[in-house]
């Protein structure tokens, strides 16, 4: 048997009034999805533990069967290992976005997207001028980079950025959580204020604005840990070897340390416009050689964020002919069965533009097993499945369990 979970990041929503009281996913047609509801098993997940906010972090870990408590030390620290940043023990790692401040206030998270030549450029001018013996700047994708501190405290009280959009950046600045931890925080804090003047009329930013795009004029670090300890997942699960598709450093830094190899997608951007057909031939090119493939896409999450409904259809429309489609007539004609498996990590819901800890709608769809009543992939339908409410690693159980077992 091979495996295949597809994660729709951020995918699930709430009922939304322009679209009649539907859900994204309950307003497109997607027959193939709606396939593998009516021949597989539905249920819902809760992939946010007690205690944890609902960061892609916390819930893709949590997707994987990981107990949290054990593994997590931060989302800077799983993406540094995607980059290929080397944490050593006395080090913290903190995730360090680009964003855009305006009228006092957190414009966008991403600093509309900053492109990855333009954000380069910046991180490489905020060394120049921030870096010493204790801290250093690392250029990712996007917004997306890393930021790296000697003898930090990671005990902090970080505010994701795309959590609090429209907040006064200063009301939402670094807390410490215990009073070890002030000195960290005041740095770190002190460092946010430091990159104002200097990124604002910095030539990359004075363009962006002369195009009528919003500047990166702050960074904004969050989620701070040290180097985790995971036991790769051919330890955890029946499978002999895996892989991680993701255009995202996150996703396949968590991959990398669960023992899966990282494969890259040229055209693989994160949004609505990544190349849909080449992580598709990709997942079905590494299922030939390996037991596991978790293909990860990112666009439904970025169109939550940005509280586009219209776009956030698309995204769904896209995965279902471009994904979902393709996969599901490969594999028909392939002599090894394979198991596809279906879900976001946590929702993303249009009209709050941030995650929430909301049990996510899952199916799984497993050669020769009964289905059950199901014959729709949404929101609602999933929880009527015969999976009911799953927690922990009781999905990722279910994935791998035989059915004559």
């Amino acid at each position: 048997m091979k495996y295949i979970i597809i994660l729709a990041d951020g995918m699930a929503d709430e009922p939304i009034p322009a679209l009649g009281g539907k859900t994204p996913l309950q307003a497109v047609a997607t027959p193939y999805i709606d396939r593998l509801a009516r021949l597989g098993c539905s249920g819902l997940l809760d992939t946010i533990p007690p205690g944890y906010v609902p960061g892609s972090e916390i819930a893709n870990l949590s997707v994987l069967g990981y107990h949290l408590p054990d593994v997590f030390e931060g989302r800077g620290s799983l993406e540094a290992a995607s980059m290929g940043v080397e944490i050593l023990p006395n080090e913290m790692v903190m995730r360090c976005n680009l964003i855009c401040i305006q009228d006092e206030k957190i414009k966008s998270h991403s600093a509309g997207h900053i492109s990855n030549q333009e954000a380069e450029v910046l991180i490489c001018f905020l060394n120049e001028h921030l870096q010493n013996e204790r801290l250093s700047f690392y250029p990712g994708v996007s917004y997306r980079h890393l930021l790296k501190l000697r003898a930090g405290d990671k005990r902090l009280i970080c505010t994701p950025p795309h959590d609090v959009p429209g907040t006064l950046a200063t009301d939402v600045l670094i807390k410490a959580e215990v009073p070890e931890a002030q000195a960290t925080a005041d740095y770190l804090n002190h460092l946010i204020m430091q990159s104002w003047p200097l990124l604002e009329n910095h030539p990359i930013n004075l363009q962006r604005k002369a195009d009528g795009k919003l500047p990166a004029n702050s960074i904004w670090p969050w989620s701070p840990g040290y180097k985790p300890s995971m036991k790769k997942m051919t330890e955890l699960f029946p499978i002999r070897s895996g892989a991680v598709i993701s255009a995202v450093d996150l996703i396949k830094g968590i991959g990398i340390y669960a023992g899966l190899e990282s494969i890259d997608v040229p055209g693989a951007t994160g949004l609505y416009n990544t190349n849909y057909e080449g992580k598709t031939q990709a997942a079905l090119a590494a299922l030939q050689t390996k037991d596991f493939v978790f293909l990860h896409i990112e666009a439904s999450d970025e169109a939550g964020h940005e509280g586009d409904v219209e776009l956030k259809m698309k995204t769904i429309d896209y995965l279902e002919k471009r994904v979902v489609q393709p996969i599901w007539e490969a594999i028909q004609s392939w002599k090894e069965p394979v198991t596809i498996a279906l879900l976001p990590d946590h929702p993303t819901p249009c009209h709050l533009r941030t995650h929430t800890r909301t049990p996510v709608p899952f199916v799984i769809c497993k050669p020769g097993q009964t289905p059950d009543n199901v014959s729709v992939y949404d929101e609602f339908a999933a929880a009527q499945g015969s999976y009911g409410l799953l927690k922990g690693a009781a999905f990722m159980q279910a994935v791998f369990k035989n059915i004559d077992s």
